[in-house]
C-alpha cells in the first residue's frame, strides 16, 4: 500500500495560466506560495520566512474554475498528489520538474459583494474529475 496525498494552503503568486489541450480540455498551471514564518531562537538568532513555490496543475472543472475565479493573491486550499517528470532544456541537459496534480481546491479569499453573475462569497469546495487519459480513483 501506499500513499500520494498533498494539502497546501497558500497565496497565488502570478496570475494562472489556463491552456487547452486534446480536443479541448482545459488545464489551468498555478504557482503557489506557501511560507513558513520566521522565529527567533533563545540565544536571539532570527531565523527568516521560509517560502516554497509549488507548480498547481488542475485539469477541466477545476481549471475554468481558476479561469473564471482565481487570480494573484488569492488564498486557496489544494489537494492533490504530486508528479515528477522529465524533460531536455535548450541545452541539451536533461530538467526535472515536480508539480502537485489538483484533485480538490478550495477558494479561501473573500470575494467581493455578488453580482448576479458572480459566485457566492465565501469558502467553494469542487472536486476535480478525473484526469485525461487516467482511470478513475
Amino acid at each position: 500500500m501506499s500513499l500520494n496525498k498533498v494539502m497546501l494552503i497558500g497565496n497565488v503568486g502570478v496570475e494562472p495560466e489556463v491552456k487547452y489541450v486534446d480536443q479541448g480540455v482545459p488545464v489551468a498551471t498555478v504557482r503557489l506560495a506557501t511560507t513558513r514564518r520566521g522565529y527567533t531562537l533563545q540565544n536571539g538568532t532570527q531565523v527568516p520566512d521560509q517560502t516554497e513555490w509549488h507548480n498547481i496543475l488542475l485539469w477541466r472543472k477545476l481549471a475554468e474554475i481558476v479561469e473564471k475565479y482565481v487570480h494573484k493573491g488569492d488564498k486557496l486550499y489544494i489537494e492533490g498528489s504530486l508528479r515528477t517528470r522529465s524533460y531536455d532544456g535548450k541545452d541539451g541537459i536533461k530538467r526535472y520538474v515536480t508539480e502537485i496534480w489538483a484533485d480538490n481546491m478550495e477558494l479561501l479569499s473573500p470575494k467581493p459583494q455578488p453580482s448576479s453573475t458572480s459566485v457566492q462569497p465565501g469558502v467553494q469546495e469542487v472536486p476535480a474529475q478525473e484526469h485525461p487519459g487516467e482511470a478513475p480513483f
